[in-house]
């Protein structure tokens, strides 16, 4: 019984080492790369969020991960993540403006989202865009989509 209880003993403090120690548990990484751009011209404006309320601007997540790269550079990395639900919603601005231009409420410049999520009057839901992240991370590709 004594070893038996010394190994719980053990068990308890190791679970509870990270946290005394400051240290994290390891977090998976979470990374795109963006295909179909036409042009390489401007910007990638992206985010990723775990709020199904947020998607896909993210502006009221405070815990939403953005990015902005060159598009001729079209790799997005989010760096680590808690494991969930996730989905990303990508912007090629590539006047470099900040925003995404429109003409009579359709998107001017290229548009994309994970779960290549499909787009019907307006954007997809963010069940459609979601994917899970494990304990392995995740590697998407996000297909950019242009209407004019």
């Amino acid at each position: 019984m004594r070893d038996r209880s010394r190994t719980v003993g053990t068990l308890i403090v190791a679970a509870a080492l990270p946290a005394l120690t400051g240290a994290s548990l390891p977090t998976p990484d979470v990374s795109a790369v963006i295909t179909g751009l036409r042009s390489h011209n401007g910007q990638l404006m992206a985010c990723l969020t775990a709020r199904p309320d947020t998607f896909p601007n993210c502006q009221n997540d405070p815990e939403a991960r953005r990015l902005i790269v060159p598009a001729t550079s079209p790799t997005l990395d989010f760096g680590r993540v808690l494991t969930g639900r996730y989905a990303i919603a990508v912007i090629h601005d590539e006047n470099s403006n900040g925003k995404l231009d429109k003409r009579l409420m359709i998107p001017r410049e290229g548009f994309g989202f994970s779960q290549d999520a499909p787009v019907m009057m307006g954007p997809p839901k963010f069940s459609s865009a979601a994917f899970p992240v494990g304990s392995v991370g995740e590697r998407l590709s996000i297909k950019m989509r242009y209407m004019f």
